[in-house]
């Protein structure tokens, strides 16, 4: 069986992951700050106390995950808030940077002995990070900290290529989660059933490449 770890995994479309990749026999380790009733329900390896934006975080998810060799990684776990040029508020641009863009980039250099040849890396992002398909403003954390991400993971699949380790790199759609008050259009099990599906497929003729959660490649 293939061994699975997902950040943010207690809610949302991290824990509608884990339920996928159970249901394929997969051995799932779930990552979060704070376990949820749902996720304990799955009986799967949940690991608690990881808060993927702090030294400490990073520590006791390389210790938990000691000896585990990973065969696909996501990193799921993100922020949003909400900034407008009038209302210009540097800390929570930050915050978003810290927990958006370094932390993923943080995992997976952590991980990346642990990481099997031929192993996969899924970075959850946002087509919010995309410059060419901007065209509303404002959210200047968000977009900023997921353009980053977006430039940090196109990177990863160049350092990553000499292990046959693709990075696929997901905007999981409008999805109805905590995140945006469940005002989505598609709900967290459709988004990660998509997303699945695009993991399952990802190989090194799909790395790097920015997708919609239906397939369609998106700008940069």
């Amino acid at each position: 069986m293939s061994n699975v770890v997902i950040t943010g995994s207690n809610r949302g479309i991290g824990l509608a992951l884990a339920t996928l990749f159970k249901q394929q026999g997969c051995k799932v380790f779930g990552l979060c700050r704070h376990t949820s009733d749902e996720l304990e329900a799955l009986d799967i390896n949940v690991i608690t106390q990881i808060d993927v934006a702090t030294d400490e975080g990073i520590h006791n998810m390389h210790t938990s995950l000691a000896g585990v060799a990973i065969d696909l990684l996501i990193c799921n776990a993100g922020i949003l808030r909400d900034e407008q040029l009038a209302q210009l508020n540097l800390d929570t641009i930050r915050q978003q940077f810290e927990v958006n863009a370094v932390a993923p980039l943080r995992v997976v250099a952590a991980l990346q002995n642990q990481l099997n040849a031929g192993g996969k890396v899924a970075m959850i992002t946002s087509r919010m990070g995309s410059i060419e398909d901007n065209t509303s403003g404002g959210r200047y954390g968000y977009r900023m900290s997921k353009a980053a991400l977006n430039a940090a993971s196109m990177s990863l699949s160049h350092d990553l290529a000499h292990k046959n380790i693709a990075v696929g790199i997901y905007h999981p759609g409008y999805v109805q989660t905590d995140m945006v008050n469940h005002g989505g259009d598609i709900s967290a099990i459709e988004s990660a059933s998509r997303l699945v599906s695009l993991i399952n497929d990802l190989d090194m003729d799909s790395t790097g490449v920015f997708k919609h959660s239906n397939g369609q490649v998106l700008p940069w």
